[in-house]
């Protein structure tokens, strides 16, 4: 689910990161309901009815424990894009990789549909703003980092087809990855809706398998 503004008069954001990632149950509850606040306020307040103070309230945590982790909402964000990827990786492994007697197309398919975020209420909501918002919080590695691990999940995924005649090559799998994560990217950019989201998903998985099946 997405929305399709980006925030007003978004910026260089201060360079801040998550304090500190959860290790035990309660804390990594803790900090998903955390998550779960702040997207509920960007739903209904935007960027700028974000603040750490707000965050806290809305999840009934003391400030203190939300400094704890996030010093100040830029980290926040941070921290709750991260979260989205892992979700995602998660996604793609329980999904596409570890199941099995699944065939090639199947797996190829779930795979395109997670990597679109067309249709997939299993994933974290993501909003246009906050890609807009980006680039004051990521550096060029963190993004080479994001494309490694992606290209990881989709490799996994090939490796784990039992059924195919001939296995695509590494450049035709980043070929893949790449289409389809620019493309999810810049759909969000350009406020594509749902329903042109969930067609260009399924074009994807039609050029996607055409390249699989051309070997």
């Amino acid at each position: 689910m997405y929305s399709r503004s980006p925030p007003p008069g978004f910026g260089k954001l201060p360079a801040a990161k998550p304090l500190k990632r959860p290790t035990q149950a309660r804390a990594a509850f803790t900090v998903q309901a955390i998550y779960d606040a702040f997207v509920r306020i960007w739903r209904r307040d935007g960027w700028d009815g974000v603040s750490t103070r707000a965050v806290a309230l809305e999840t009934g945590v003391a400030v203190g424990t939300l400094y704890d982790y996030f010093p100040n909402k830029a980290a926040l964000l941070s921290g709750y894009v991260r979260h989205c990827m892992e979700q995602l990786l998660r996604a793609i492994e329980e999904q596409a990789i570890t199941p099995p007697g699944l065939s090639a197309e199947q797996r190829l398919r779930t795979l395109v549909r997670l990597a679109c975020g067309a249709d997939t209420p299993e994933l974290p909501w993501f909003d246009a703003g906050m890609l807009a918002l980006e680039a004051g919080i990521a550096e060029g590695k963190h993004h080479r980092r994001v494309h490694e691990e992606l290209l990881v999940a989709w490799t996994r995924v090939f490796d784990a087809c039992s059924d195919l005649p001939r296995r695509p090559s590494a450049d035709a799998i980043q070929a893949m990855h790449l289409a389809v994560w620019g493309g999810r990217r810049y759909g969000l950019l350009i406020g594509l809706g749902d329903a042109e989201r969930i067609e260009w998903a399924r074009q994807m998985e039609r050029l996607c398998l055409a390249l699989l099946n051309a070997g």
